[in-house]
Order: C-alpha cells, then structure tokens, then sequence
C-alpha cells in the first residue's frame, strides 16, 4: 500500500525562509522513500514539549488532518526521543517516523557495496537501541520466579532484545573492521605511487556524482568506469575513485563520497567516518556547490561545519559553483579559488581542470637526466608518468629532459645533469 504522510515541524529560530527550507527538504526526503507528503503542519515554539514534541492542541489537530488526508504515517522533521514516539502512536493511532528514521531508509535502499551496507545497519541498530519500546505482556519476564529450582527473575523481553542488538552490533563492527584495514591498505598503495588525490565533497544532489562522469568522459573516454549519477538525494553512498589521465602525463585519482545533509544523524556519520576519511587523505577538495539554490550558502557552511567535526581541515580547497546554467550567472568564469560552471552541460571543465592542476601539480620542475641504458625501467616510468620534453641516444645512456614532480628528481637525483 502506498504510504501517504503528513509532515510536520516546529520553528524554534523564527527564521522562517530557512525553516520553509528544511520543511521542502523533508518533503524531498519523503519523496526519495517513495511516501507522497499529502499534509502539512507547523507549529511556532520556544522549546520543544519534551512528551508529545508538539504542543497539546496541535496533536489534536494534526489527529484531524490525518484522518482528512487518509495519511497512514507521520513524518517529524527533528528526531524523536523514544517517549515522544511512543506517546504520538498512541495519541495519532498511526505510524511516526522521525528525520533520522527516514535518512536511515533511504541509506538502506541505496546502500550497495558490503561496506556500506554495514555501515548502515550498524548506525540503524544503534539508533533502535534506546528506541526499543515494549507493550504490556511482550514486557513480561522469560521463564524466571522464584521456584524450587530457584532460577531468580530472568531477562524481560526488553533486554533480551537490547542484548541481541548490542551482540549484532559488535559482530557486524568486526566485519566492518575487516573492510576498514583493506582501505587503508588501498590508501597506503595509492600515497607510495605518489599520484595526487582530489575529493569531491558537498551537500547532497549538488552534482559531485555528474563532475565525476564529466570528467572521466573527457579525459577517459571509458564509459565502464562512469559512477551512479541521478537528480535525487543521497544517489551516491560508496566511495568511488578513478583515474584522471590529462596531457601531458599528468594524472590524479578522483574521489566521489557521500554527500551532506542538514541535521544528518550522528550514527550515521560516525558510521561512515571510515569512508569519510578517504577525504583526509586528499591533496585537495574540491566542494561542490549547487549554486542555483537560494540556500547554497547555508549548505556550504553546514559541509565545512561536517568536515571540521570528523577532522578534516588544512586542505586547499576548489569550491566548483555548479549548476550555473539553472539561473542567470555568467559561467564558464574563475574567481581565485573558486569555479562557475555546469557539468551536466560539459561547461567549465577546462577551468575546473585548471584550477586542479595549479594546486596539486604546483611543484613541479624540469630536468635534464642522463639514464644508463642498463636502467631501462626508469626511462619507461618518466614516459608513463611525466612530461617528457626531449629524449634522445648518446653513447652512455638516454638524455631525457623532463619535467617532473620535486620528489621523482629527489628519487632519482643521481642521474640527473643539470636542472
């Protein structure tokens, strides 16, 4: 059956343009669970009423609204303490889903790689733990009484269910501990081929997933390597990365990661700080902006306000202003470190790859090698991963005039002639 929900927020900072924000937001949240949003209440207080989240009149109304638009659930757009739940079904005599409840279902229907599935699941069990609440005899002790045997009280259905959750979890965080070391393996891999790292990081649904195609379209040419793209929240949750082959032999690893969102839940993001920590290991983000939004400001903040919290800070950073094609911006345009452009159109890229490579490809110099031919190894490494300007035969080796990163001449600073 088709669930239709009413949606319902409080304001507490009486910063109304920013509360209709989050209320449209929620909106699209439902949406992307499948569950069609057919009311809406909002109600202006202080302080949240700590036993019903709304006030008491307002629960009344919102019983009638829900019986007017034949609703089967209710979305909250804050999350819920346990007795706040277990008050409003009583109350509403229907489903109540708060914010987190619903960012947690999406992750888990999109959730594809075995890593993000646990990830997922560990933060969705977590959040059940405080949330188990049982009714009347499901309460009631399990075979304990004070018999002949004198056995003592035993476990109430509550903790035996508190204690199932809590061995699951601590079962599927050493599966997870298993996929955590295999990534810093990769990393530790990537950081010894000395290839820089860029990381897409940003709101969700501003467009990382469509540079990342972008990119790879032009400069690779492989349609097979292209990530999950779709206009809709939270389409990417695994961490891809792919090689970006420009001129000149110049190549860097692009990251695409899971996006932002306002109140994102604390479970989930320290459930993801394992994937979120590929973005540490970057020589540069690269945060990308849905500029055709009223709120991309407020987006911006609330990204570098994430980043800050999981430790991510003292990077350079490129802010791409994507989707300046929606609004009347004048793109393809660079201001300093910043970007206007449009991926989806295929505008900008240029100057978006310009701007990479002035950051990550700042240090480099030209040299003129003398190679031994014994040594034919070396020659074959300069062509694949830099610049070579001239190549050519002498009797004691190969004279290469190259130019490179500052830590391929100090690697092999013994065969160089000149610089």
């Amino acid at each position: 059956m088709k669930r239709k929900a009413v949606l319902v927020g409080v304001n507490l900072n009486s910063n109304q343009a920013e509360f209709e924000y989050m209320m449209e937001e929620l909106a699209n949240l439902a949406g992307a669970c499948d569950i069609e949003a057919v009311g809406e209440m909002t109600q202006n207080l202080h302080q949240l009423n700590k036993s019903h989240y709304l006030g008491a009149g307002k629960v009344e109304e919102l019983f009638t609204l829900i019986k007017e638009r034949a609703a089967n659930v209710v979305i909250f757009d804050d999350e819920l303490s346990p007795s706040q739940i277990r008050n409003l079904e009583s109350e509403l005599d229907c489903e109540v889903i708060d914010r987190t409840m619903l960012i947690l279902e999406i992750f888990a229907n999109r959730a594809k790689t075995r890593e993000s599935q646990l990830q997922v699941e560990v933060a969705r069990l977590k959040y059940m733990l405080p949330r188990l609440v049982g009714m009347r005899e499901s309460l009631g002790r399990q075979g304990g009484g004070a018999g002949l045997k004198n056995r003592g009280a035993g476990e109430t259905k509550l903790e035996l269910d508190r204690r199932k959750i809590e061995m699951k979890i601590t079962a599927l965080n050493k599966e997870l501990e298993k996929l955590i070391n295999q990534r810093k393996t990769q990393r530790q891999l990537r950081k010894k081929n000395n290839i820089p790292i860029v990381s897409l990081v940003g709101y969700t649904n501003a467009g990382k997933s469509t540079i990342m195609n972008a990119m790879l379209e032009k400069y690779n040419e492989d349609v097979n390597k292209q990530v999950f793209e779709k206009d809709m929240l939270f389409a990417t949750l695994e961490t891809s990365v792919r090689k970006i082959k420009l001129t000149k032999n110049k190549t860097f690893l692009l990251t695409d990661t899971v996006g932002f969102i306002h109140k994102l839940p604390h479970h989930l993001i320290k459930a993801f700080r394992s994937t979120l920590e590929e973005v540490g290991e970057a020589d540069l983000l690269i945060h990308v902006l849905d500029y055709s939004n009223p709120n991309h400001e407020e987006q911006k903040r609330l990204t570098n306000e994430i980043l800050n919290d999981i430790g991510i800070e003292g990077i350079p950073v490129i802010y791409a202003n994507n989707k300046a094609d929606l609004i009347e911006a004048k793109y393809p345009l660079t201001q300093q470190n910043c970007v206007y452009l449009s991926a989806k159109k295929r505008t900008g890229l240029n100057e978006l790859t310009q701007l990479i490579c002035e950051v990550i490809f700042n240090d480099s110099i030209q040299c003129e090698f003398l190679i031994p031919y014994a040594q034919g190894e070396i020659v074959s490494y300069f062509n694949e991963n830099c610049h070579v300007l001239v190549s050519e035969y002498e009797d004691d080796g190969t004279k290469l005039i190259v130019e490179c990163e500052r830590s391929d001449a100090e690697k092999y600073k013994q065969y160089i002639r000149s610089t």
